[in-house]
């Protein structure tokens, strides 16, 4: 791994997107040594999610399903092409006239003027224009997912694009909702798109419902009807990045300020969502950095950025900060899976791997180092 980006599980095998370039294929039978598997090329993918033994990922502004039911055969069944035609969930949108910009790199330097809204260099590498972005090599942009569990899905970090729920896959497509019936999954059919009041960043399906993470607020959509997803209620919030997960009455949201997102508010905010049509916010918490987060029976994961990973006993949502169960600071950490005792990690340094079945005594099982191009 070089730039891992997205994190997704699935019947022992673990997914890790490198940004823009395709999928590790990882054996994780056994935690504590994770065997490599295999590489999955795919130009321009950042997101994917899995149903049964079909993988779905982007590929620029298509949409792409492979058959993984056979690791060592694994080939195209379908493709949506131009699904994402507002802006990819990379950030590149496509112009029929000249196609799609792919890489870049600095042959001089020229200054821009700050009143030139067409195109201004960011800090994580891109550059924005009035038809899309262009992004460079050593880009830091990199949108990543979350998805919750069931009995044919796999399990995906907290800050998603993608997540399936109901055979429908649900991909962000900046201010558009994009839903695909993947009912046959050789024959995949977009069905609607669903226009969002704001950029959108991050899904995160429960039940009947989908919580939708975004620059202003969390939306809660009923998917009863999976195809017609319906607005229940909003949650807004000061302009920042916005992942979102779910467990019981309470919704988990980590607010990042300083970045492309806007705003300067770092912070854990506690919902209470027992009534899905009004959400209220019960607790607030001071963070340092937050990036992704993940929950399972009370244990709460936030990935603090540059502060580490912090680990808390959420029981009493009213004393969260409280209850720290451990703090690991030597790391940057990014976005977390955890599961049945295993928490599977993405930091600026690679994947880590801790079993938390003692949260007394929370144990490093391994490592996949990145490798510095």
């Amino acid at each position: 791994m070089s730039q891992p980006g997205k994190i997704y599980f699935k019947d022992k095998t673990l997914f890790i997107n490198e940004t823009g370039k395709g999928i590790h294929i990882i054996d994780n039978t056994n935690p504590s040594s994770p065997k490599s598997l295999g590489f999955l090329a795919i130009p321009g993918n950042y997101d994917l999610a899995i149903l049964g033994n079909t993988l779905y990922a982007d590929s620029y502004i298509d949409l792409v399903a492979f058959d993984i039911s056979n690791i060592s055969a694994i080939h195209e069944i379908s493709r949506i092409e131009r699904l994402f035609n507002h802006n990819s969930p990379m950030g590149l949108t496509y112009n029929p006239q000249v196609g799609i910009l792919t890489d870049w790199k600095k042959v001089s330097t020229i200054t821009i003027e700050e009143n030139d809204c067409k195109k201004v260099m960011q800090p994580w590498g891109g550059m924005y224009y009035s038809d899309g972005i262009a992004l460079s090599a050593s880009s830091s942009f990199s949108p990543q997912s979350a998805v919750a569990p069931n009995s044919n899905t796999g399990i995906g970090g907290s800050m998603a694009r993608f997540t399936i729920a109901n055979k429908h896959l649900y991909a962000l497509d900046s201010y558009y909702m994009d839903v695909v019936d993947i009912s046959n999954q050789s024959d995949t059919k977009a069905k609607n798109e669903i226009q969002l009041t704001w950029q959108a960043e991050t899904l995160f399906p429960v039940k009947s419902s989908l919580f939708i993470g975004t620059k202003s607020g969390m939306y809660i959509y009923n998917i009863e009807s999976p195809a017609s997803p319906v607005l229940l209620s909003k949650f807004e919030h000061v302009r920042s990045c916005d992942p979102v997960v779910v467990e019981g009455d309470y919704a988990y949201v980590t607010l990042r300020g300083g970045t492309s997102c806007g705003g300067y508010s770092n912070q854990l905010d506690v919902v209470n969502i027992k009534d899905l049509t009004k959400p209220v916010l019960e607790e607030t918490y001071l963070m340092k950095n937050p990036h992704g987060l993940g929950i399972e029976n009370g244990t709460l994961f936030i990935c603090d950025g540059s502060d580490g990973l912090k680990v808390y006993d959420a029981s009493d949502v009213h004393s969260i900060s409280k209850h720290q169960l451990a703090h690991y600071d030597k790391i940057n950490a990014f976005d977390i899976i955890p599961y049945q005792n295993i928490a599977m990690m993405i930091g600026s340094e690679g994947l880590y791997q801790y079993d938390y079945s003692d949260l007394k005594n929370i144990k490093l099982l391994s490592t996949l180092s990145i490798v510095k191009q």
